[in-house]
C-alpha cells in the first residue's frame, strides 16, 4: 500500500473512525491551441491530491465525511484525518452508508490504458499536430476563411485506492485528443463545425490531416443552411449525435436517479423500454477503453453488463450506496474524484451495432431529417421529455439534399427508444460512449 494512503487510513482509525477509504490521484497534463499559423495557447498542469472518506458509528447507522488535500506532508495528512473524523461526527447517521461488504477486485488486468513512451515529447507532438490539422482544414477549400483553433492535449494519471477493509489497488492511464474547428464563409454567411479524435495511445489518434479535412468538410457542408416546415418526420441520427441519446439514457439508469424516483425508468427492471433494435452494453474492462479501469471508485471489480437487451431493461448502474437503497448489488460503477464521495457513472457505454451504413439508412428513409448536431440541454429525466436545438440535412428521395439549421427536434426518450426502427453498423468511439447511426421512426421537427 502507498505510504500516504496507509498513513491517512491509520490516522483516521486512531482518531475514531469505524472504517475509511482513501484515493490518491497524480495527474500531469499538457494542452495546446493552434489558430491559423499561430500557437495561441499552451498549458501544463500537475496535480497531486489525496481524498479521504471516513465513517463513524452513529445512532442508527454510520456518519460520513469526505475531505481532500494537495498537501501530502505527514503532518497535513494527520490533520486531515482528524478533521474528517470530526466532520463525520457532525453529520446525520445513515443505515445504508459504509464501505462495500465484499466484491473487491481480485485481479487487476492490464487494460492497455497507457503507453509509457507517450510522455516523451508530448508538447512538441501536440503543437505539430495542431498545425497540421489547421493547414489541412485551410487547404480543403478557399471558403475556409478562419478557425476557432485546433486543440491537442494529453493527460497521464495514476490512481491509487485503499480502504480499511483490506483492499488496495492502483492503475496508470493516459488520454490524448486532437480537435479542429474551422469556419466556412460564403456570401456573408458563416458556418463552423468540428471534428476530433481521442485515444489512450497517441499513435492511435486519427491522422491530423484527416481531422482537419473532415472538420472543414463538415463546416462547408452547412453553408446555405435553411429551416424546414414543422412536422412529424423520421429522424436519422449520425453516430456522433446518437451518442447523446445514450448519455441521456445512462443518466436515467443511475441508481441515484432511480431510488430518488427522479427517472422515468424507476421501477422498470424487466420491462420493455425500447425496440428490439436496442441493446446497450457497459463494460469497464474493454481493452484500451477511455472509460476502462480495473476497479471502480470503491475498489469493486469492474465488468461487462448488458443494461438493455433487445429492448428489455436488464440492469441499472449502481455503486454500493445506491444499490443498498434499491436492495441490489453494486454493478462496479462507482465514479469518484479525489475530493468527492462516490457517485454513479457509466464506464465504456455503447449501443450494439446493427446492419447497413449511414448512407443505407438515409436511402431507406425516403423523406426526413439527418441529424448531425444538437444544442442545449432540453431533457427531463423524470418524464423523459426531450427537446433540443438541432442541425443537419434534409432527406428527400432517399438522399441528403440540403443543409438545415435553426430547428428543434422534440419527443419523449421512452417513445424514441421504442421507435428506433433501424441501427447501422459503424460503431465510432469518440470517447467512452459510442453509438452507430440509428433512425427514430417519428419525431417532431419544429422549423418555420
Amino acid at each position: 500500500m502507498d505510504a500516504t494512503l496507509a498513513r491517512a487510513l491509520s490516522a483516521a482509525t486512531r482518531a475514531g473512525a469505524h472504517s475509511a477509504d482513501a484515493v490518491q490521484v497524480a495527474s500531469d497534463s499538457t494542452e495546446v491551441r493552434v489558430r491559423g499559423d499561430e500557437l495561441e495557447h499552451v498549458k501544463q498542469a500537475r496535480e497531486r491530491t489525496l481524498g479521504l472518506r471516513v465513517f463513524v458509528l452513529g445512532k442508527g447507522g454510520l456518519q460520513q465525511a469526505v475531505t481532500s488535500t494537495s498537501d501530502l506532508s505527514d503532518d497535513a495528512v494527520d490533520r486531515l484525518a482528524g478533521d474528517t473524523v470530526s466532520l463525520a461526527r457532525a453529520t446525520a447517521a445513515d443505515p445504508d452508508a459504509g464501505l462495500p461488504a465484499g466484491g473487491f477486485a481480485e485481479d487487476l488486468p492490464d487494460l492497455a490504458l497507457a503507453t509509457p513512451g507517450d510522455r516523451e515529447g508530448a508538447l512538441e507532438r501536440q503543437i505539430e499536430a495542431g498545425r497540421r490539422a489547421e493547414a489541412a482544414a485551410r487547404g480543403v477549400d478557399p471558403r475556409i476563411a478562419n478557425s476557432e483553433g485546433s486543440d491537442a492535449g494529453s493527460e497521464f494519471r495514476r490512481v491509487q485506492y485503499a480502504n480499511t477493509a483490506g483492499f488496495t489497488g492502483s492503475y496508470d492511464s493516459a488520454s490524448h485528443s486532437l480537435s479542429c474547428s474551422p469556419i466556412a464563409a460564403e456570401n456573408g454567411a458563416m458556418q463552423t463545425d468540428y471534428w476530433y479524435t481521442v485515444s489512450r495511445a497517441w499513435n492511435e489518434l486519427e491522422d491530423a490531416e484527416a481531422v482537419g479535412r473532415r472538420a472543414a468538410e463538415r463546416a462547408l457542408g452547412h453553408l446555405g443552411a435553411r429551416r424546414v416546415a414543422t412536422g412529424e418526420f423520421p429522424v436519422v441520427f449520425d453516430g456522433p449525435t446518437a451518442r447523446s441519446l445514450l448519455g441521456s439514457l445512462a443518466g436515467c439508469l443511475s441508481g441515484y436517479a432511480v431510488y430518488r424516483k427522479s427517472s422515468f425508468l424507476a421501477g422498470r427492471l424487466g420491462d420493455r423500454i425500447a425496440s428490439d433494435h436496442v441493446t446497450v452494453v457497459d463494460d469497464g474492462r474493454r481493452l484500451a477503453g477511455l472509460g476502462s479501469r480495473p476497479f471502480d471508485g470503491e475498489g469493486q471489480a469492474t465488468r461487462r453488463k448488458v443494461l438493455v437487451e433487445r429492448g428489455e431493461l436488464r440492469s441499472y448502474l449502481l455503486d454500493t450506496y445506491s444499490g443498498r437503497k434499491l436492495d441490489l448489488p453494486s454493478t462496479g460503477n462507482a465514479s469518484r474524484s479525489a475530493g468527492s464521495a462516490p457517485g454513479v457513472g457509466a464506464t465504456n457505454l455503447w449501443l450494439e451495432p446493427g446492419r447497413g451504413s449511414l448512407q443505407d439508412l438515409i436511402a431507406d428513409t425516403g423523406r426526413g431529417l439527418l441529424l448531425t448536431g444538437m444544442f442545449g440541454h432540453g431533457f427531463n429525466p423524470v418524464t423523459g421529455d426531450f427537446s433540443r436545438g438541432a442541425k443537419g440535412f434534409w432527406i428527400e428521395g432517399g438522399e441528403a439534399t440540403f443543409p438545415v439549421e435553426e430547428i428543434t427536434i422534440a419527443g419523449n426518450l421512452g417513445d424514441m427508444l421504442s421507435d428506433v426502427d433501424a441501427v447501422g453498423e459503424e460503431l465510432l468511439w469518440l470517447g467512452s460512449v459510442a453509438a452507430p447511426p440509428l433512425r427514430v421512426a417519428r419525431m417532431t421537427v419544429a422549423g418555420e
